[in-house]
């Protein structure tokens, strides 16, 4: 299907802080094997993509296992990210739940202990209605004062925040972006249009993150870039330069991106973020752990992952067990 182009390359203010642009990882939380939280793990890979070129960094999200980490370890990960980054690049802090009180309490912890941004995701489970949405989204803008990036992802939450409400959203002081993680470019296109102009619009998709980058998206929230954060990083740069080029330049890029959309895909195969941690587990960059309920990567796609990650430089070959 052919996808309708916009105007691309609009600059947004991040309101008070660095420009949040390009690539952004959606960073893993390392675990022991006996799923403690492993931080001295964690400080080695905040630095591990600073030197790579990665341009932010979301502590505790969904890659990061939000769901499986209690109140305080949600608050000590997101500080340890916070401290191993030193400034260096701008900190995101997941601070989403399907609480509006919660998600005030969280966000307020992340402003004082020096998140850039808060990343807040749709309340999942409840679904609310988009007025419900709305409310939500703003009482927590009004409640704590920090750049807010709102955070749609329906195929994990059941319910879709959808552009009109996005677009009222966009005129509250303090939220400064969404994170669009449907897949589907078009609605990426859909929202640069209406609200575009106020408010910065992320990929959270990897197999779709450049074509809207291309067509003026701000950057990629990357599962991806936890193993190839140069690449990303890379990619994520062209791209956003390419807005203002030739046809030529923008097919370019894409045909760069066709060459890693078989391990985009890949990290996919089961709940995220099971491939992803055991890659960088196989990249001896972490350890084995992964909280419950969810497990480890299934023995049906080992092979397929690492023939990916070794196929795109990630990983040099290895017997897989």
């Amino acid at each position: 299907m052919a996808i309708a182009s916009v105007t691309p390359a609009r600059q947004v203010p991040m309101k008070g802080i660095p420009e949040i642009m390009g690539s952004i990882v959606a960073l893993v939380t390392p675990m022991t094997p006996e799923g403690a939280v492993d931080y001295v793990a964690l400080t080695k890979l905040v630095q591990w993509h600073i030197d790579a070129g990665t341009n932010g960094i979301v502590a505790v999200g969904t890659t990061g296992e939000s769901a499986t980490l209690n109140v305080d370890e949600h608050c000590e990960v997101i500080a340890c990210v916070i401290k191993a980054a030193g400034g260096q690049v701008p900190i995101i802090a997941g601070t989403g739940a399907n609480s509006t009180s919660e998600a005030i309490e969280l966000t307020s912890v992340a402003k004082r202990i020096g998140a850039d941004a808060c990343l807040s995701v749709t309340p999942y489970y409840n679904k609310p209605t988009q007025r419900g949405l709305y409310l939500h989204h703003k009482a927590i803008a009004e409640a704590v004062d920090i750049p807010n990036i709102l955070y749609n992802v329906p195929g994990r939450t059941a319910v879709d925040m959808l552009p009109d409400t996005t677009a009222q959203l966009a005129q509250v002081d303090n939220i400064v972006g969404i994170k669009d993680a449907t897949g589907d470019v078009q609605r990426g296109i859909e929202l640069l249009d209406c609200c575009g102009q106020h408010i910065a619009v992320y990929s959270g998709d990897d197999e779709t993150a450049i074509e809207l980058i291309l067509q003026g998206g701000a950057g990629n929230i990357s599962v991806t870039a936890n193993v190839l954060p140069e690449k990303i990083a890379t990619l994520c740069k062209l791209a956003r330069a390419a807005q203002q080029g030739s046809s030529a330049d923008q097919q370019q890029v894409r045909d760069m991106d066709k060459a890693l959309a078989s391990l985009h895909a890949t990290m996919f195969v089961e709940a995220n973020p099971i491939p992803v941690k055991w890659a960088l587990q196989q990249m001896g960059l972490i350890g084995s752990g992964i909280r419950l309920p969810l497990t480890e990567l299934s023995q049906e796609y080992r092979q397929q992952l690492e023939r990916e990650l070794i196929a795109v430089g990630a990983l040099q070959g290895a017997d897989i067990t």
